[in-house]
C-alpha cells in the first residue's frame, strides 16, 4: 500500500511530513521527561543515564529542525530518526540494567512511528533489531551474572509484542493512507466537476434555477438572474409568482413538465429606489418557457429540482416578423386574385337567391353566402395589416371613450347592460389612435362574449393606474382560462381554436397596439378579495399597457 512518496498526492505528502514532525516533537518531549526523571535526586541512577538523555535531547532537537526546514529525502530522514531512537534507547536500556528496569517499553515509540511512516519490511526490520538486541543483552546477563530465566521469557514476549504491534499499526496506517488518497482524488474530481458546472451554467443561454421543495432558490446562473431581474431571487416574491405557481403545479402533477408564463422582472415594488436605467425597464414583459426536472439525489436525504428558463419573446417576435413578411407578399396577390372572384361569386349567389326558392336550394345558397362572407372577412383582415401603419397618436380621454364604446357594443350585440362592467374609471388621457383602440377593444370584447357566462359583471373592463407605473387597461371575463399550450401560440397569425375564426384578430390587435407604442398581452394576476381554499386566486385577462405620457 505504501508507494514511493512522490507518487502520492500533494495532500498525502503533506500528511507524511506533518506526521514526521509530530513524531519529532514527541521524541523531544520523551527526552525531556527522561532527563528530568534521571536528574532528580529521588532516583538512584548512574551519571551516564542523565548524559545519555541529554545527548538524546540534543540530537532529537537537531533532527526536528532538519525535518522542519528541509523537506527532501523523507525516507532517509525518517530512518535516521528511527535509528537514533533505537540507539539511545538501547544505551539507556543497558545503563539501567536491562529488562528489570522496565525501560524496554520505550522501544514501542520508534517502532510504532516506523510502522506508520515506513513500508512494512522496514518496520519489521526495525522490530527485529530491537528484539535481537534485547535477546542478546538478556543472554549476556545470563552468562555474566546470576539472573533467573524469567528475563529471557519476558524478552521473548516483548519481541512478539513488537512484531504484532508493528504489523497491526502498519496495516491500519496503510488503510488510512489509502482512504485519504482516495478522498483527495475524489476531492480533485469534484473540484473539476464543479468548475465545469460553473463554466457551463455561466455560459448557458437558458436560465437555470436549482430549487428546493419549499421553493427556496439555492443556485442560479447569470442568464436566470438577467431574465428575472437580479441575483436576489425568491419564488415568494411578487415578480416570480407565476414561476412559483407553475412550480407548484408541476410538483402536484409531474407530467406537466413544461409551462409558459409572462413576467415583468423589473416591476417589483421593492425596486422603486433603483437607478433610472433600471426603472426604464419596468415595463418590459418576458415570455418564458419553463421546463422542470428533478435532480437525482437518491440516498442523500435532500430534494432538489431544476427549472430551465427559455426566453421565447425574441423567438415569438422573429416568427411574427417572418409571418408578417410572407403575409405582406400575399396581400397584393389576395387583393387582385381573390377579391374580384369572390365578389363575382357573391353577386352570382345573390342572383340565384331570387330564382331558387326551394328549402334545399335556400340552405345551399346560405352555405355559399356564409363562406363568401368568411373569406371576405379574412381578406379584409389581411388588407387591414397594410393599412394599420397609418396611425394618429391623438390625446384622448379614456373614460368617455370607454363609456361610448360600451353603449355601442351593448346595442350592437343586444346585451344586458350589466354584463359588461366598467371599473376603475378615472380622468386619464392616453395617446392612441381612437379607431385603432376601438378595433382592439371590439376584438377583445367579442372574444369575451364568446367564452363568458353571460351573468352580470361576467365581463370587466377596468383601468389600473399605480404610482410610477404606466397606465393599464384590463379586459377580463369569467370564462375558462387559456391553457399554456394555446398561450404559446395566442398572438400568432392564422392560429385559432374556433372553427368560425380567422386567426388574425388577436394578432392584428397586438400589431395595432405596437403601432401606437403600447403593448397587448395575456397575463395571470391576483384579484383582490378572491381566494381559493384560503389562497389568493389568480385569473387570466388581456392587458393593454399604454405608452407613458409626458
Amino acid at each position: 500500500m505504501f508507494a514511493r512518496l512522490h507518487s502520492l498526492s500533494a495532500a498525502s505528502r503533506d500528511t507524511f511530513w506533518r506526521s514526521l514532525q509530530a513524531l519529532g516533537a514527541t521524541r523531544i518531549v520523551i527526552a525531556i521527561v527522561l532527563l528530568l526523571y534521571f536528574s532528580s535526586g529521588h532516583v538512584e541512577a548512574r551519571e551516564s543515564t542523565a548524559q545519555i538523555c541529554g545527548s538524546y535531547l540534543l540530537v532529537a532537537a537537531g533532527l526536528q529542525a532538519l525535518a522542519s526546514r528541509w523537506r527532501s529525502h523523507f525516507m532517509l530522514q525518517m530512518m535516521s530518526q528511527v535509528a537514533c531512537d533505537l540507539t539511545f534507547i538501547s544505551l539507556l536500556y543497558m545503563a539501567t540494567g536491562g529488562m528489570r528496569s522496565g525501560f524496554g517499553i520505550l522501544y514501542l515509540f520508534p517502532l510504532a512511528g516506523c510502522a506508520i511512516l515506513a513500508p512494512l519490511l522496514l518496520a519489521l526490520f526495525s522490530a527485529s533489531l530491537a528484539t535481537l538486541f534485547m535477546l542478546a543483552h538478556s543472554t549476556w546477563l545470563a552468562y555474566t551474572s546470576a539472573t533467573d530465566d524469567s528475563q529471557m521469557m519476558q524478552t521473548g514476549l516483548y519481541g512478539i509484542a513488537w512484531f504484532a504491534a508493528v504489523l497491526v499499526v502498519n496495516r491500519m496506517a496503510a488503510r488510512l493512507i489509502g482512504q485519504e488518497e482516495l478522498a483527495a482524488q475524489r476531492g480533485i474530481e469534484i473540484g473539476v466537476q464543479q468548475a465545469v458546472n460553473r463554466l457551463v451554467m455561466s455560459h448557458s443561454a437558458d436560465g437555470i434555477l436549482v430549487v428546493g421543495p419549499d421553493g427556496a432558490i439555492y443556485m442560479s446562473n447569470p442568464a436566470a438572474q438577467q431574465m428575472l431581474g437580479g441575483p436576489a431571487l425568491a419564488l415568494d416574491g411578487a415578480v416570480l409568482q407565476p414561476v412559483a405557481v407553475a412550480y407548484e403545479a408541476w410538483r402536484a402533477d409531474p407530467a406537466q413538465a413544461t409551462a409558459f408564463i409572462t413576467i415583468k422582472p423589473y416591476a417589483d415594488p421593492a425596486l422603486q429606489e433603483m437607478t433610472a436605467a433600471w426603472s426604464a425597464r419596468r415595463d418590459v414583459a418576458l415570455h418564458l418557457k419553463l421546463r422542470f426536472a428533478p435532480a437525482d439525489t437518491a440516498g442523500l436525504d435532500v430534494e432538489r429540482n431544476v427549472i430551465f428558463l427559455e426566453d421565447v419573446t425574441s423567438i415569438e417576435e422573429k416568427a411574427q416578423q417572418l409571418k408578417l413578411a410572407s403575409m405582406g407578399r400575399l396581400t397584393a396577390s389576395i387583393a387582385h386574385e381573390v377579391r374580384n372572384p369572390l365578389s363575382a361569386i357573391g353577386h352570382a349567389n345573390s342572383l340565384l337567391e331570387e330564382d331558387l326558392q326551394t328549402p334545399v336550394h335556400k340552405r345551399l345558397l346560405k352555405i355559399i353566402s356564409d363562406n363568401v362572407a368568411r373569406v371576405n372577412r379574412m381578406v379584409e383582415d389581411i388588407l387591414q395589416l397594410s393599412r394599420k401603419a397609418q396611425s394618429h397618436h391623438e390625446p384622448m380621454e379614456l373614460e368617455g371613450f370607454l363609456n361610448e364604446l360600451k353603449a355601442e357594443f351593448d346595442e350592437t350585440h343586444k346585451l344586458d347592460s350589466r354584463i359588461v362592467c366598467l371599473g376603475g374609471m378615472q380622468q386619464v388621457t392616453v395617446r392612441f389612435d381612437p379607431l385603432h383602440l376601438r378595433e382592439v377593444l371590439i376584438n377583445l370584447l367579442n372574444n369575451a362574449v364568446r367564452y363568458a357566462s353571460g351573468t352580470p359583471a361576467s365581463i370587466k373592463v377596468f383601468i389600473v393606474l399605480l404610482p410610477g407605473r404606466p397606465l393599464e387597461l384590463h379586459v377580463q371575463d369569467d370564462g375558462p382560462g387559456i391553457s399554456p399550450q394555446v398561450r404559446a401560440h395566442l398572438f400568432e397569425p392564422f392560429y385559432t381554436t374556433s372553427s368560425k375564426g380567422t386567426g388574425l384578430g388577436l394578432y392584428l390587435a397586438r400589431e395595432l397596439c405596437l403601432n401606437n407604442d403600447a403593448m397587448l398581452d395575456y397575463e395571470h394576476r391576483f384579484d383582490a378579495g378572491m381566494t381559493d381554499g384560503g389562497a389568493r386566486k389568480s385569473s387570466g385577462r388581456f392587458v393593454i399597457t399604454f405608452a407613458r405620457t409626458a
